[in-house]
């Protein structure tokens, strides 16, 4: 593919300019040598964490100061509804562990656009789903909130530009108040004017977070309030594939477009304005609290100061949550040249019939979730926290708007009808009953949860777990399965303004999923299979329909780290995925990820990782995409078959200083006229990928 933008000498000059002054500023900060606990492997998003969760990724690292206990730091942080602690990461051998779109995902154009999972995940959710996840990779979420502990105020800054103005920026800054109250935030903006016509997006993710645990340690106390403000222009994909290789053609803005045609977003940061395209924006206010009763004791550090200690027997908790979501797809028709384009568009493909002089098509569903949670957990040892019986009950009260606005070929002049408004509510009953030996070697989880009342009423999941250390060659391993009952999304459901007929889907979906896993030192493994019963999805643009067949689909994925040679290493990845008969799951049958790497630590202070990162998937029937339903749907006409991916990589990590520089998409090179990278490849129909890609990053690390 093309870059409209190129590498001139002067800003490659200013690039190492900024790494060298960067790196001469950290030199200067006082001296507090990082300390390595593990090396990790990299590789596929983990199956149990969300693609954004921190600790899918085994290298970590923990800040201290070797000199004396005074000037010491530590920081790590537990995971969201976990007791385990994890530390900060900041390995260099992966730069997708740290990028906003991480490896395993395909997106349809850029950094920022839609995107799916090359390992194929069923919505195990039961209970309310607005039903919108093609941008779900790029969100602050619940599952992946970290509440921190450190002995000193900590900092880490990360930048990223590539070759077409893409800029990411995320910050996080946490501190303790107090020995014992945790606070700090997170911040996130993607900002991308896209390499083809209406494909920019403006990203931001926010999200405040606080831990507190009384001093004699009865009560403690969560929170966040995090936010996400998704914007991206859809364009409908090329209208003709023959144009990429046209050399008048060369510059990609000017290749015409489904949708939003011949407009195209200015290279500004600020800029958030679409042609045509999705808004997506929500806020979750959470707040979880409890108070124990058991045994209390204590140790004196010293003369004058008292460590209280205590053991729970009896745990009553409660949390309050209010969520705040509205997805709406907009096209603002902002010429009559565009807006007879997208009428055709939408006639063609939507069935909708539209004034082509229309000022404004909008489909917007809008929710309010208020729940409170209450529940008892009993402790059986005293000095065992991780074996406990938990109940609860949830009740969920919701209010849906949904509004459709559109002005028909038929009617000049139309007054939009007000939104419709809908009440609901569920109440929610759940369990949980875990179990960690004091020898550490057995590791049990039950959990389930039914919606015993409401609009999602005869919903529940059922989880089970059970893993052991077995030795030093298998390491861990885990057999698990669930099963999940759930209605299909609210998409589907007949007030959503986003289903273009007065049907709904009724039928719950059923889905039962079997696996195990192993975890050492020589690799990760994971097999398992997906049955689904009742699948609900797309036909096409918008109808809906739920398959009537039983689908099975076998998956496995394995993970090895091979050292070659003193300095060269070989980070390897696959997944197999097989389906049985012919079903709307469409997944190709092969992916690797392949990275030869030249690492190692130079000049006592230098650690390096520079070489290929080549990745590969067996032909297959991709899924198409909705823009107006932000949802991929299965297509029969078109196989997509592409070549390897190379990219060149080249990371270092100076102290607590890194940068990252990567050229994307070597395999684009094209020799049919002249040298150019135009040979693009493709992840959905009509939805040519970037070409070469210059991408520029560093990320700083900073204990006040």
């Amino acid at each position: 593919m093309y870059s409209n933008k190129k590498i001139f000498p002067g800003r490659l000059c200013l690039i190492a300019c900024s790494v060298f002054i960067l790196s001469e500023a950290t030199a200067q900060v006082p001296k507090r040598p990082i300390r390595p606990i593990g090396q990790g492997q990299g590789g596929i998003p983990n199956l149990s964490q969300n693609p954004n969760s921190q600790s899918a990724n085994k290298d970590t690292i923990a800040f201290e100061h070797r000199d004396d206990a005074k000037d010491s730091i530590t920081i790590f942080y537990t995971e969201f509804d976990s007791v385990s602690n994890h530390f900060v990461d900041i390995s260099i051998d992966d730069f997708n562990k740290n990028f906003s779109l991480p490896a395993g995902f395909y997106s349809i154009g850029g950094n920022g656009n839609a995107a799916f999972p090359i390992l194929f995940e069923p919505n195990t959710k039961p209970g309310w789903d607005p039903g919108f996840h093609a941008y779900d990779v790029y969100r602050f979420t619940q599952q992946n909130t970290r509440f921190f502990q450190t002995t000193k105020p900590f900092t880490q800054i990360n930048f990223y530009q590539s070759s077409n103005t893409e800029q990411v920026i995320r910050l996080l800054h946490t501190q303790n108040i107090k020995p014992n109250w945790n606070a700090g935030f997170e911040y996130r903006m993607i900002s991308n004017p896209g390499v083809f016509q209406n494909q920019n997006v403006k990203h931001n993710n926010y999200r405040f977070f606080s831990s507190y645990v009384g001093r004699r340690k009865r009560y403690a106390l969560q929170f966040y309030i995090l936010g996400n403000k998704i914007i991206s222009g859809e364009n409908g994909g090329i209208t003709d594939l023959s144009l990429l290789t046209n050399p008048v053609f060369k510059r990609r803005t000017s290749i015409p477009v489904m949708l939003g045609n011949n407009t195209s977003a200015p290279p500004a940061f600020f800029v958030s304005k679409i042609a045509a395209g999705n808004r997506y924006s929500d806020v979750n206010f959470y707040l979880s609290h409890r108070y124990d009763l058991g045994k209390k004791d204590s140790i004196m550090i010293n003369d004058s100061t008292k460590e209280y200690l205590f053991y729970p027997k009896l745990r009553f908790q409660h949390t309050f949550q209010y969520i705040k979501t509205t997805n709406t797809f907009q096209d603002g028709m902002p010429n009559f040249q565009t807006a007879q384009t997208d009428s055709v568009y939408f006639a063609e493909f939507y069935n909708l019939n539209i004034n082509p002089t229309a000022s404004d098509l909008t489909f917007s569903d809008q929710w309010h979730v208020i729940s409170n949670d209450f529940s008892i957990r009993q402790f059986p040892e005293t000095k065992n926290q991780l074996q406990y019986l938990e109940a609860g009950i949830r009740l969920e009260n919701l209010q849906g708007s949904f509004t459709r606005v559109y002005i028909p070929t038929s009617i000049l002049i139309v007054n939009p009808l007000p939104p419709l408004v809908n009440n609901y509510f569920n109440s929610v009953l759940h369990g949980t009953y875990k179990n960690k030996t004091r020898n550490q070697k057995w590791d049990m989880v039950l959990s389930g949860e039914l919606y015993a009342a409401g609009m999602d009423a005869g919903n529940y999941k059922a989880f089970a777990s059970i893993q052991r250390m077995i030795n030093q060659k298998w390491g861990l391993v885990r057999l698990f399965g669930e099963n999940i009952s759930r209605t299909p999304s609210f998409v589907f459901q007949s007030p959503s303004s986003f289903n273009l007929d007065s049907s709904s889907l009724n039928k719950k979906e059923n889905i039962t999923i079997l696996g195990v896993m192993a975890n050492n030192s020589r690799f990760q493994l994971m097999a398992r299979n997906i049955s689904i019963a009742n699948y609900a999805y797309l036909t096409n643009y918008f109808d809906k329909e739920q398959y009537s067949g039983f689908i099975n689909l076998t998956q496995g994925t394995l993970d090895t780290k091979n050292k070659l040679s003193k300095f060269f290493t070989l980070y390897s990845n696959f997944i197999l995925q097989l389906t049985a008969g012919k079903n709307p799951i469409h997944v190709p049958l092969f992916y690797t990820r392949q990275r030869i790497a030249f690492e190692g630590n130079f000049f006592k202070n230098l650690n390096l990782s520079t070489g290929l990162d080549i990745i590969y998937n067996s032909p297959y029937k991709a899924d198409n995409y909705s823009p107006v339903l932000g949802r991929f749907f299965p297509q029969d006409s078109v196989t997509i078959s592409n070549r390897p991916m190379v990219s060149y990589y080249f990371d270092f990590r100076i102290k607590k200083f890194s940068a990252f520089i990567k050229l994307e998409n070597l395999n684009t090179a094209n020799f049919t006229q002249g040298f150019e990278f135009t040979k693009n490849s493709f992840y959905a129909p009509n939805y040519p990928a970037p070409g070469l890609l210059f991408r520029f990053g560093i990320r700083w690390n900073m204990v006040n």
